[in-house]
């Protein structure tokens, strides 16, 4: 289990920590240009990401959802619905472009190129990755992700060490940094619906291609309080820098810059990492929502996205924060208020649903298991725990089948062959010896009273 909440959690870390945080741009619009007040900010902003993480996760697993509208549609009215589906597809696509415009600026400020030059290669990697599914997506996004945690952790931390601020002259020279959001307390909340809206698609495919909701929701958990480490470092690093770095496209660069320039170049390279994250978490989800009527046309729409979102990246990155994020952002405020009530009124079934598979996991493993007894009472049992899920009943041990793999497959001791899976629930006893000295294996625990 601690593997998957922690592949959660680095995953959803990896949609959020895109090119706006990891550059630095985000947290010097919507928290420094606030001065010491902007450090509270992101305090709420940090709050607000962890609960609303550990929701979308969990309800992308207990709907084990494909696509975004699968939770969306049950969770709110149809109107709401609709509103947030159009919504997301809008931030998925411009999100989407400014990643290209990013990868651009990425590579200009550190090496002099042009800016077609870095959003070409984005858009490259982009496509390639794209034609992947959805399980070796994930693993690319968690892949870079800890990279990017040792890189801003590593290089604030050393801001922060060797800077020795004058508080009153740094709120001063916060101020000079331009930002369109009015004040800090609803920059915070700016801030959270932003992410969520950028996140929100793609965690949600994450979180539905995992039966554990345990894990999603810890893996939720997990991924907040790396959030709340890694932006308050990043903000309290910018701010006592703010003089010098407060006017660069990539002001996170800049800093590693300042300490080495050979780390900086490694730096350059670990963002454009973070971009290409998020670039590919947004046109994949675009994808997969565009083509939910007819999922063969899921490459060609997918092109065709990321070659429109090509041509609109030209127009500049740090503009394109300034005006775009907002304006996502307050309608991503809509969203966070209707996963959040959700998640909170389900709690309950969620918990029981969770319950409910894993103890069907246990009850499959000891089918599957020639070393252990598989008695009628445990296949009534499974049967009856399939039956009661809220999931479909073949989506469901299909779903089973899947999450259990990879486990029953490292255990030599057990002869399973992912070829010929026996999971059709037919009744199968195993058996073995039975000698003066050896008692018959113990039976399963029952299951919980629901």
């Amino acid at each position: 289990m601690f593997k998957k909440t922690l592949a959660f959690s680095m995953a959803f870390i990896g949609l959020i920590v895109g090119a706006g945080f990891a550059s630095g741009q985000e947290a010097l619009q919507y928290f420094v240009a606030f001065g010491t007040d902007g450090i509270w900010g992101a305090v709420l902003a940090s709050v607000f990401m962890t609960i609303t993480g550990i929701a979308v996760l969990q309800l992308g697993s207990y709907y084990q959802a494909t696509e975004h509208t699968a939770v969306l549609g049950r969770i709110s009215s149809r109107v709401t619905s609709w509103i947030l589906d159009i919504a997301t597809v809008i931030t998925l696509f411009c999100i989407g472009f400014v990643m290209f415009a990013g990868g651009g600026a990425n590579l200009q400020q550190q090496f002099g190129l042009p800016t077609w030059i870095g959003a070409t290669i984005m858009l490259v990697l982009v496509l390639l990755t794209g034609m992947l599914d959805v399980d070796k997506v994930s693993t690319v996004i968690g892949a870079i992700t800890p990279f990017v945690i040792v890189f801003i952790v590593g290089a604030t931390v050393w801001t922060l060490v060797t800077s020795n601020p004058d508080w009153t002259t740094l709120d001063l020279a916060s101020s000079a940094v331009v930002t369109s959001l009015p004040n800090w307390w609803l920059a915070a909340l700016n801030y959270v619906g932003l992410s969520i809206m950028t996140a929100v698609s793609m965690a949600i495919v994450i979180g539905g291609a995992n039966l554990d909701t345990r894990a999603a929701g810890l893996g939720g958990l997990i991924g907040g309080f790396f959030f709340l480490l890694m932006l308050m470092l990043l903000v309290v690093a910018l701010f006592v820098s703010v003089s010098t770095v407060g006017q660069e496209d990539m002001p996170v660069l800049a800093l590693i810059n300042g300490i080495h320039p050979v780390l900086g170049v490694i730096m350059t390279f670990v963002v454009f990492g973070m971009i290409f994250n998020t670039a590919i978490g947004m046109f994949y989800a675009l994808g997969k929502r565009l083509t939910r009527g007819n999922p063969a046309r899921f490459r060609p729409v997918f092109i065709v996205a990321c070659l429109i979102g090509f041509g609109l990246s030209f127009f500049g990155f740090r503009d394109l924060v300034s005006y775009v994020y907002p304006v996502l952002g307050y309608m991503g405020i809509l969203m966070l208020v209707v996963i959040s009530v959700a998640w909170i009124r389900g709690r309950e079934k969620v918990s029981t649903e969770g319950r409910r598979r894993l103890r069907a996991r246990v009850l499959l493993a000891r089918k599957l298991d020639p070393r252990k007894r598989y008695t009628r009472k445990n296949q009534r049992e499974l049967q009856r725990l399939v039956k009661e899920s809220n999931v479909p009943d073949k989506k469901f041990i299909e779903a089973l089948e899947e999450d259990m793999t990879s486990e029953l497959l490292a255990d030599d001791e057990i002869d399973y062959d992912p070829e010929d899976p026996p999971v059709n629930l037919v009744y199968v006893e195993h058996t073995k010896p039975v000698g003066p000295d050896e008692q018959p294996a113990a039976e399963a625990p029952e299951a919980r009273p629901e």
